[in-house]
């Protein structure tokens, strides 16, 4: 019986240790992948005027876990103070309404604004917009200043899958007129940044 037992013992580490093994390996195997890379022209809604650009990436982590760096720099294009960034479902910006709701892929997806938020897939952090050294401003007079956001974000991805940015209506960039005060009183009107202000469609970058 004890010579049974052992038997068995022997079987089930050498089992595991082949399964750790093959484990190891593909996740070695997603980190070492090629970074998948993606860009968007951000231009403002009133007048299409570019005003600067989005870059994402995305890699692997050392489990596996796809993480997509998101960056986007404005120049002299927006009003001081944070602005509320947001991916929207649609990939289109003519005109900014036509990038519909928050990108909330899913059977329990909730594309309006101020539904679900800040929880939609597509919501990302404010960009700061500091920089007022440009001496330009709006028709109207307004100073136009110049700011970036970086931050990572593991909701969407840049490759193929259910939470991928590049389904059949791609997605688009939206920079709001407000900041984002990620709803901290529930889900009312207008604390997911209001108007929009500028759009960029998200195009994938050929390998």
């Amino acid at each position: 019986m004890k010579a049974i037992q052992l038997g068995v013992v022997v079987i089930t580490i050498a089992w595991t240790g082949a399964a750790t093994a093959q484990t190891e390996e593909g996740q070695s195997a997603q980190a070492d992948a090629p970074a998948v890379t993606a860009s968007a022209v951000i231009k403002r809604c009133d007048t299409q005027e570019p005003i600067g650009r989005a870059r994402l990436r995305e890699r692997a982590s050392p489990e596996g876990v796809k993480i997509v760096e998101v960056g986007i720099r404005i120049q002299n294009g927006l009003t001081e103070g944070k602005h509320a960034v947001h991916i929207h479902e649609t990939a289109q910006c003519e005109p900014c309404s036509a990038a519909k709701g928050h990108f909330d892929p899913g059977p329990h997806g909730h594309s309006s604004p101020d539904g679900n938020h800040p929880f939609h897939a597509g919501d990302l952090i404010n960009i700061d917009i500091t920089d007022m050294s440009g001496g330009v401003s709006d028709d109207d007079g307004t100073p136009l200043g110049s700011g970036g956001m970086r931050t990572l974000t593991t909701r969407v991805t840049l490759s193929d899958g259910p939470l991928t940015l590049f389904d059949e209506d791609g997605s688009a960039f939206i920079i709001h007129v407000d900041p984002d005060s990620y709803c901290p009183g529930g889900e009312e009107a207008g604390c997911a940044g209001g108007a929009r202000a500028a759009c960029g469609i998200i195009l994938r970058d050929e390998p």
